[in-house]
């Protein structure tokens, strides 16, 4: 089980399921066997069909009511008084699945001997969690960002599992321009003489680059206007007051200085290797003819949200989801905060899903769609 790193507050209602089975990785290792921990709400109805999939992001945790608590609730999007709301730790992370941070059968953590995975590995585990808990139905599964890359393989390894897709944030292939922020990121990490190849010791962690790495991340998840209407050239004081760390500096400066801080110790860098390696082989076109063609063979309905001012998985990359998909909704989600605002404004989609899967359990696979359709959410 992976050694859970020590500003990470575990729920009490965090479960653990053990495959003793091996996975065989895309790219050609094998795990001999894995853990993943998930949280589960709500409860799954007699005929194991009410099930919804929460695939969450980068650096994210199963806790999808704590990180998505404006869509979750009753009488929201996300509804445990209905569904059987699954949310689990991503293969590769930290936060109890298995990953690079966990114990080797040897006694010391894997570390930079843990082997490649693949946006398609970490859904199999996912798949093969959904089988352990008898879920025979899944009427949604929903995800933003790197949860969103997961989503559409969903749609394309368990089609006849898999009712409707929201794909939140999120591309059908990792762009140049996202392999370019992971490589600046990576490079940070690996530069870092603490790295050390990957094999340092877990309290000697290359805490400058991870924190540089996370520096740069957090600037690809915001936008101009987001930073400058909430920091502009103030300074910490004028922003934080006390809080401040460093007072006299400018107050973005501040903001930077404290996601490096706080990530360092809550986070494990062979971790976010591991998972930014992963995300950047995502292709859903990958040994199926294409993307094209592996976008036109997902049957289930899809809901594409689109960030208006999101620079990183940009708007563009959503539209081209909707033109490919056949059944295909999307939305535009206005907001000022980049990539981010899939969780800062995520009320503003709350709605927009819920009409969605009315249409989608009123509307089975195969039927009339509502192709192309754009809808704005403010």
């Amino acid at each position: 089980m992976t050694a859970l790193l020590q500003e990470y507050v575990v729920p009490s209602d965090v479960q653990y399921w053990h495959s003793d089975a091996p996975l065989v990785l895309e790219q050609g290792d094998v795990l001999p066997d894995y853990t993943i921990a998930y949280r589960a709400w709500g409860g799954l109805s007699a005929d194991a069909d009410n099930a919804v999939m929460v695939c969450h992001a980068l650096t994210g945790s199963s806790d999808a009511d704590v990180w998505w608590k404006d869509i979750f609730g009753e009488g929201r999007a996300l509804d445990p008084s209905h569904d059987y709301i699954v949310c689990s730790n991503s293969l590769g992370s930290c936060y109890g699945s298995t990953g690079p941070a966990s114990v080797h059968a040897d006694g010391a953590r894997w570390g930079a001997r843990f082997p490649k995975l693949t946006i398609r590995d970490q859904v199999r585990a996912q798949m093969a969690l959904a089988d352990a808990l008898g879920i025979r139905r899944i009427q949604l599964v929903i995800g933003g960002s790197m949860g969103g890359l997961q989503v559409l393989e969903w749609a394309l390894l368990d089609p006849d599992r898999v009712g409707a897709i929201a794909v939140i944030a999120a591309s059908a292939f990792h762009s140049s321009w996202c392999i370019t922020w992971s490589a600046t990121q990576r490079m940070s990490i690996q530069a870092d003489p603490a790295f050390k190849g990957g094999h340092y010791a877990p309290e000697a962690p290359p805490r400058s680059g991870l924190g540089i790495a996370r520096a740069i991340a957090m600037a690809t998840y915001r936008s101009h206007d987001s930073l400058r209407l909430r920091y502009g050239r103030n300074s910490g004081a004028e922003v934080f007051g006390d809080r401040a760390k460093s007072p006299e500096d400018f107050a973005v400066r501040n903001w930077v200085a404290h996601h490096a801080d706080s990530f360092v110790s809550r986070f494990d860098a062979n971790s976010y290797l591991a998972l930014i390696d992963a995300m950047d082989t995502h292709d859903v076109g990958r040994g199926r003819g294409g993307v094209d063609a592996a976008l036109a063979s997902i049957r289930a309905p899809a809901l594409i949200a689109a960030i208006t001012s999101d620079a990183l998985y940009v708007p563009a990359e959503q539209a081209y989801l909707c033109d490919a998909i056949p059944n295909a909704r999307l939305i535009e989600v206005a907001s000022l905060h980049g990539h981010d605002g899939f969780l800062i404004d995520a009320s503003r989609m709350d709605v927009a899903i819920r009409e969605f899967r009315a249409y989608a359990a009123a509307c089975p696979q195969g039927h009339p769609s509502f192709h192309q359709e754009t809808a704005s959410y403010a």
